[in-house]
């Protein structure tokens, strides 16, 4: 078992804009070779727009809202905090049967009070996105955002529970539907009859374990929690840099909270890559077209509302920025360590933003202060960027970016695979 992490909750966050391999991080310390007696895997955001990628010998998965222990056969806690999408659950469930994994919905409980995303949020959605042409704040198109914001809108949104409820859960798509329809009517999207969705999510009740408020805390009796957050915080809906954020807390504070309330102790993991990616618009300062082509991804592509996958250079900035919003962080994941040698092979070394011209630090403002995400939005926009030469072995950057951040790197991947990661400790003097 890992010294730090005796004793205690982990939560696995994500420092960059996502995509910095916080699934495969979660499959390992659920695994046997962490050795970690974990109980369950909690979801304390997002929804179906999470893609995780696991690779576990030939065997490969995209995570989406089951955790990414289910390949070890650790169950899956979805919580209050999740917006849960019944039909892409179930298209998730059909692969992992196909990969081996038996009767994968005895594997989940999700929280009553968890949000429903229907097809009539993902329709609302994708006709948004594609109202504003060119202006597109960035999207996976899968509904997210209308689900979040017809929950504050409206106090009578569809949750898991209500599909225990048929007669509840009609009128409430009724009324959703009835909501969208100016927006869906002059677009492209449609959505199957309620009656057919009411039908649905009756069936879906029937096979899934729809808990109560308490229900965590029977499930943490039996050992550590892992807590696997989506997204990254430099999309956080309060902290990310505004419009091009997603409507979820991706920062760990749910989960700190989720602890708290249970009277455990926490263990917060930060996942980041040696370099910067970002999906689809927004502030990119470090990006650089060059490393794209000798960095290539596997398993992120140009999506319909996503846009393109951008990769740039590890900005240091940014990281300590997103450390500093999270409420710091206890220690460190490294991923892509592999990615130092193909960038030097190829005559493009990866290289470090410790400041840009006229910054040494991103200002943090108060909670909820979107006025201060939108004015750092159009900063980064417009910022140059100061290279900065950093260690370009393995075992040297993982020790520079351990020392500059302040916080130890305590786990590294040198591939995607459960095998490329271990622990890390540094090479005494």
């Amino acid at each position: 078992m890992m010294e730090p992490f005796e004793d205690c909750d982990i939560v696995v966050v994500d420092l960059g804009f996502g995509d910095a391999g916080k699934g495969a991080t979660v499959d390992w310390l659920c695994s046997d070779q962490a050795d970690l007696d974990v109980a369950a895997v909690v979801r304390f955001n997002g929804g179906a727009q999470a893609a995780h990628n696991v690779t576990v010998g030939e065997r490969h998965h995209t995570f989406s809202q089951f955790g990414s222990g289910t390949l070890s056969g650790v169950p899956t806690f979805l919580s209050r905090f999740v917006l849960v999408e019944p039909i892409a659950l179930a298209r998730e469930a059909r692969a992992l049967e196909a990969l081996g994994v038996r009767n994968p919905f005895d594997l989940i409980r999700i929280d009553a009070r968890a949000l429903l995303t229907t097809p009539i949020h993902v329709a609302a959605n994708r006709a948004r996105e594609d109202a504003r042409g060119g202006n597109r704040h960035g999207s996976c198109g899968k509904g997210i955002g209308e689900t979040a914001a017809y929950a504050l809108e409206v106090a009578n949104a569809p949750t898991v529970g209500d599909c225990l409820r048929p007669d509840s859960l009609r009128r409430k798509l009724s009324a959703l539907a009835t909501f969208h329809d100016p927006m869906i009517a002059e677009s492209r999207h449609g959505f199957p009859p309620i009656d057919d969705m009411v039908d649905m999510y009756t069936e879906f009740a029937a096979v899934v374990d729809i808990t109560g408020p308490d229900a965590l805390g029977a499930i943490g009796a039996d050992g550590r929690l892992v807590f696997e957050g989506a997204q990254g915080v430099l999309l956080d809906e309060w902290r990310g840099f505004h419009p091009h954020t997603t409507w979820s807390t991706v920062e760990p504070s749910n989960a700190r909270a989720m602890i708290d309330q249970l009277g455990r102790g926490s263990y917060i993991l930060g996942v980041t890559r040696t370099y910067m990616t970002r999906h689809g618009a927004g502030p990119f300062p470090t990006e650089d077209p060059a490393l794209a082509k000798v960095l290539p991804e596997e398993h992120n592509g140009t999506g319909e509302y996503q846009g393109e996958f951008r990769i740039g250079h590890l900005d240091e900035l940014l990281l300590r920025y997103a450390i500093e919003v999270s409420g710091g962080v206890d220690g460190l994941a490294l991923t892509h360590l592999d990615a130092m040698d193909r960038g030097l092979t190829a005559g493009i070394p990866i290289h470090g933003v410790q400041e840009y011209e006229g910054w040494r630090s991103l200002p943090v403002g108060q909670w909820k202060d979107l006025d201060h995400q939108q004015a750092l939005t159009d900063a980064l926009q417009a910022v140059a960027v100061v290279p900065k030469g950093i260690p370009t072995d393995r075992e040297g950057f993982a020790g520079y970016l351990g020392q500059e951040m302040g916080v130890p790197v305590v786990l590294t991947a040198d591939g995607p695979d459960r095998a490329d990661r271990r622990e890390w400790s540094p090479v005494p003097a």
